[in-house]
């Protein structure tokens, strides 16, 4: 081939793609059939709360007065922020401005970092009060100890593969942030800040369901 005829590729461009806007393009959709994966396991989780729910609508409506809603609240707060801060680092990325999207992504982070810690402060006070499903579990009410059970379960599995997924993605925008500081993204290539936009919308609107479900529904019963 001629020196004429080479075509140079932009950093971060795979050499199986013709340009980055097919990349990213191919990456969306990737990224789209894995949330539809993960859409698939919160909805069975989701789905078995919910039978759970019609099975036992006064217990689980009794466990709603254990639920922290003061911290949940701070928490839901915190990811709609955390949402925005993404917004601004993914178009901070369009844009080609890499200290710009390093301030959005840390900002981000940190905001995740404060989602993470206040979960840890719900979870150890569900411990000191012996709410954690096992042999050690108490309820006020002894008509539904073992409904209650079911319902702390659900709380402890739900929550916790949504904070799995928070600590995934605390992970991803470090990885990011560390790229961006180097300049590794510009106007014509920033997939990945793209993609982990997408994964942390989704972490986040789980929760947004979470919160009503496990915190709200009953609580003033």
């Amino acid at each position: 081939m001629a020196d004429s005829e080479i075509v140079l590729h932009p950093p971060g461009l795979q050499h199986h793609f013709d340009d980055s806007a097919q990349q990213l393009e191919a990456s969306t959709l990737g990224m789209w059939v894995f949330l539809v994966t993960e859409i698939m396991f919160f909805g069975g989780m989701f789905a078995s709360y919910t039978i759970y729910r019609n099975l036992y609508p006064e217990a689980f409506a009794s466990t709603s007065a254990y639920m922290n809603v003061t911290i949940g609240a701070i928490n839901t707060g915190v990811l709609i922020c955390s949402s925005l801060t993404m917004v601004l680092a993914v178009r901070a990325a369009q844009l080609g401005r890499n200290p710009a999207i390093v301030r959005y992504l840390t900002l981000t982070l940190i905001l995740g970092l404060i989602f993470l810690s206040l979960k840890y402060f719900e979870y150890h006070e569900k411990w000191v009060d012996h709410h954690v499903p096992g042999p050690s579990f108490e309820y006020a009410d002894p008509r539904f100890i073992h409904q209650a059970q079911i319902l702390f379960f659900l709380y402890f599995a739900m929550t916790g593969m949504h904070a799995i997924h928070m600590i995934v993605g605390a992970g991803l925008l470090t990885v990011l942030i560390v790229k961006a500081h180097r300049n590794r993204f510009s106007a014509a290539w920033y997939t990945p800040v793209e993609i982990v936009g997408l994964y942390w919308h989704f972490v986040d609107i789980v929760w947004i369901f979470l919160f009503p479900l496990l915190y709200l529904i009953g609580h003033h019963l």
